[in-house]
């Protein structure tokens, strides 16, 4: 059977098609996701502050005690 010019043609395009609504379509992410990750980032940022200013000051302070 032979391939008449049409039918290339509607087939060509169909792949076309295809491919400009591939490169279209956008890919979203949830927001309230990335506010959590924010917020546990936070966090952990605030905890580690915390305990280096409390090992800090502890450091310090047995420095200053067996100077004296």
């Amino acid at each position: 059977m032979k391939i008449f010019d049409d039918d290339k043609k509607s087939t060509y395009s169909k792949i076309i098609s295809n491919k400009d609504l591939e490169k279209h379509s956008q890919k979203t992410t949830n927001v309230n996701i990335l506010l959590n990750r924010v917020r546990l980032d936070k966090k952990k940022s605030y905890r580690k502050r915390i305990i280096f200013l409390i090992l800090l000051a502890l450091i310090i302070g047995t420095v200053a005690f067996l100077i004296y």
